[in-house]
């Protein structure tokens, strides 16, 4: 940064007046010769000129006031010209005001005074470029390194020596690093609540937050490339920067200015990694419940997940079951994000993906240990559904070449709650809920399992004909729909006549009455265990 003192030190000149200010900023170096040149000045210039109309002490001093009301860095007066020596009401006037004044021999013309003023700015805007050059290099390294927004927030911190929060598009916290303190908890949520504010108006520019001093905080959009309202892309971030106790320098603005296109980058890349992720996973659980991938193919592919040991199944209900609020509730899309972002927050590897509804696989764990994680991922998946009830189904600890049973043992811990069995009111849905039906759908064999299944189901499977799956199919829709006519027969595409008469049929080839709750549940549970063995 050139000062006044760097400025006159090296020129034959000699000071007159505001020693005291001689280290202020020179924003430029301008000549002038008009009694008000302050309409075409902006701040911070040292200002030569041979004083031609300054003629009279009364226009001397109201020349020093209007130039240090402006707030100028100098005057440079030349003498030799209309003046033999700087008028002395001038000078008085200068230090009265502290402003520095510096006389001007004749032998020193002015262009060598803005010669040098300006091989200095020069020189320190290419340093400054070439700092924030080196800046952007180092961050982009970080990008390369796949080491996340937490590192590169870290390592921006301590290119500009600020603390660096990076908030997401509703102003939550994604990233935040100090450099060498935290942020106060008010001073972050006045910098949250700034934020918002923008978001709330649309309006996507940059800005100072409203701190005690503003010059030492910037707040600038990462910018994505839908339109906003107002015509400017919406961001998909905001990334801020506080300085502890400094204004912010031309480098700190230059590089963080660069830095928003480093942090868009990496959002991109975190987001198609997440998307290869959840495709990836999605891929894996549709092979793993279709029962195309098993033995040591399974164990290979769940272990990039960090699941190459026991797994436990976490499942949340089907959209539109009773369990998420008589049919109202978050799509399967909102509750697989919320489901992935609680597993996150608890900092377990996961694989999450949906298959009619949000699934995830967790390394296995004791069972009072996984009920716990149940209730805090069902807490906190609440939470990111804007406070819906969540429920959380939990299948047992099982080898990873045996989680689809532990899917189905999950999965129907779900369905028993909704059947009413165990709490209706829990959180967590767990095996405990199944009671004595536990031993069919988890601890019999395949063989034993398949007799029961064959017992039940066999007269329909044997007497369907021309109906191909009808029955099948609509008796499960009716049990999965809890009895409820109009749900099941929407499900099927079909008037809710022809369920009923397809219902009748069933009824007669079984010798069972669906009226009967232990009828639905046995017709239930002979579903589930058909899966687990065709």
């Amino acid at each position: 940064m050139l000062t006044v003192r760097e400025l006159i030190g090296e020129l034959d000149v000699r000071l007159l007046a505001g020693e005291g200010n001689l280290d202020l900023p020179v924003r430029w170096v301008h000549m002038t010769e008009l009694l008000d040149p302050t309409p075409w000045l902006s701040g911070g210039e040292v200002l030569l000129t041979t004083g031609m109309q300054l003629d009279t002490p009364a226009r001397q001093r109201e020349f020093v006031k209007l130039l240090a009301d402006h707030q100028l860095a100098g005057l440079g007066f030349g003498t030799g010209f209309s003046h033999e020596q700087v008028p002395a009401a001038l000078v008085t006037a200068a230090r009265r005001r502290d402003f520095p004044v510096f006389a001007v021999p004749y032998e020193t013309p002015f262009i060598a005074i803005t010669e040098a003023a300006f091989s200095k700015l020069v020189n320190e805007q290419y340093a400054v470029l070439r700092r924030a050059l080196s800046a952007q290099e180092r961050l982009e390294r970080v990008v390369l390194s796949e080491r996340g927004l937490e590192a590169l927030a870290g390592t921006l911190a301590t290119l500009v020596g600020a603390t660096v929060i990076i908030f997401d598009p509703r102003g939550e916290l994604l990233a935040q690093h100090g450099f060498r303190r935290q942020l106060a908890p008010g001073e972050l949520e006045l910098l949250r609540s700034g934020v918002r504010e923008r978001i709330g108006r649309r309006d996507h520019v940059q800005f100072m937050p409203a701190l005690e001093d503003p010059s030492r905080a910037l707040a600038i959009p990462v910018a994505s490339e839908a339109g906003g309202g107002s015509g400017v892309p919406a961001p998909e971030a905001w990334l801020v920067a506080v300085k502890d106790d400094a204004p912010l320098s031309d480098f700190d603005r230059l590089a963080l200015r660069q830095a928003v296109t480093i942090v868009a980058l990496e959002l991109l890349r975190e987001r198609v990694a997440g998307d290869t992720e959840r495709r990836l996973a999605g891929d894996l659980l549709a092979g793993l419940l279709a029962g195309e991938l098993t033995g040591p193919d399974l164990q290979r592919r769940l272990e990039p997940f960090g699941l190459s040991g026991t797994v436990s199944v976490l499942v949340l209900p089907k959209p539109g079951s009773s369990l998420c609020g008589n049919g109202r509730g978050p799509s399967l899309q909102l509750q697989e994000a919320a489901l992935a972002t609680a597993l996150r927050a608890e900092a377990t590897p996961a694989l999450v993906a949906s298959n009619g509804q949000a699934v995830a696989l967790v390394p296995g764990l004791e069972e009072e240990e996984l009920f716990a994680l149940a209730t805090r991922v069902a807490d906190r998946v609440s939470r990111e559904l804007g406070g819906h009830p969540a429920r959380v189904g939990v299948g047992r600890a099982v080898a990873g070449v045996e989680a689809r049973r532990g899917y189905q043992e999950a999965r129907c811990t779900l369905e028993a709650l909704e059947l009413g069995l165990g709490a209706p009111q829990a959180k967590v849905a767990t095996y405990r809920d199944l009671g004595s039906f536990q031993l069919l759908l988890s601890l019999q064999d395949d063989e034993a399992l398949k007799l029961f299944c064959d017992s039940v189901l066999g007269p329909i499977q044997r007497s369907e004909g021309y109906y191909g799956g009808e029955l099948m199919r609509s008796l499960e829709a009716f049990i999965e729909e809890n009895g409820q006519w109009e749900r099941a027969a929407k499900r099927l595409y079909c008037h809710r006549h022809t369920l009923r008469y397809r219902i009748r049929r069933v009824e007669e080839l079984t010798g069972r009455d669906l009226g009967s709750a232990r009828d639905r549940i046995e017709f239930w549970l002979a579903l589930r265990g058909r899966e687990l063995v065709r």
